[in-house]
């Protein structure tokens, strides 16, 4: 399979690709730079927008705007006027917390994890947010990452990085109410540690390795690895599924924290990169209340 990049620009660290189908682009964040990217492959047109703070995690609205977890809490971003609406920020009494990664479920919430800027252990959360609350669902979170629900949207499945675990929940779509955690993966730690994750139409779970260099592919009722794609940079942060079938598979990557000697030796980290009709096909992400 060939690798390619999207683009030439580099984030600091990328992260959270999201496939918007209306408008045919992928969309992604720096988030130590505070941005949002979006490019359009027909139009090859890239735009970014500023969100002037740390962001963790963003997700498609209906009317096709963003929300948006930011360091300072949640809120929408126009993609006309770039303008922000501040909604809410359930840990303002934690100044030394921001958001991390995040998704929104099968019932349109939006669910979004906190951790520690001085890298303290168990000092984050995640929370779920529609428009008339803001529920902590886990807390003693260290990195929140890597949320999939399964096709028949019956199991969550979540990341806390250090752990080097993939973790599965019974999810009830009505609710959102999360039980019975299980631990159905364990990642070798000399394959890097688990970040992003997304999954296929065939309930397969894609984790994109930090420090590995790849991303995977597992079965989450065994926990055998099934497949692999070897990056040409170790900063592996997230993976989704886009394009016109679904069947290109976008991979986002950091710079942050390589000495100057490692960025000589991968010089495209930070990149956006695609692996067009990969064999493998995915689904659409959810958008914020859209159920």
């Amino acid at each position: 399979m060939q690798i390619e990049t999207i683009t030439h620009y580099q984030c600091q660290l990328g992260e959270g690709p999201v496939w918007d189908a209306r408008r045919q682009e992928i969309c992604w964040i720096d988030i130590i730079k505070g941005e949002i990217h979006q490019y359009n492959l027909a139009k090859e047109t890239h735009r970014l927008y500023a969100v002037h703070e740390m962001i963790g995690c963003f997700a498609l609205c209906p009317n096709g705007d963003f929300i948006i977890a930011t360091q300072s809490g949640i809120g929408f971003l126009s993609r006309t006027t770039g303008a922000i609406t501040k909604l809410v920020d359930p840990e303002s009494d934690k100044p030394n917390n921001r958001f991390n990664d995040g998704k929104c479920d099968p019932a349109g919430r939006f669910w979004a994890g906190t951790m520690s800027l001085k890298g303290e252990s168990g000092v984050g959360s995640v929370y779920c947010f529609d428009y008339k609350s803001v529920v902590k669902k886990m807390d003693n979170m260290t990195i929140p990452n890597g949320l999939a629900w399964s096709p028949d949207h019956q199991t969550l499945y979540y990341i806390d990085t250090p752990t080097s675990e993939v973790a599965a929940y019974r999810y009830d779509t009505s609710t959102g109410t999360i039980t019975g955690r299980k631990v159905i993966i364990t990642i070798p730690k000399d394959e890097g540690s688990p970040d992003g994750m997304t999954i296929d139409k065939d309930g397969m779970l894609w984790i994109a390795h930090w420090d590995g260099g790849q991303v995977s592919r597992w079965n989450p009722a065994t926990g055998e690895k099934l497949h692999h794609f070897k990056l040409p940079v170790s900063r592996v942060t997230c993976c989704t599924f886009g394009g016109e079938h679904l069947q290109d598979l976008f991979i986002t990557s950091a710079r942050d924290g390589l000495s100057e000697a490692e960025l000589a030796k991968q010089p495209l980290a930070g990149s956006l990169f695609v692996i067009r009709h990969c064999g493998f096909e995915g689904l659409l992400p959810f958008e914020f209340g859209s159920v």
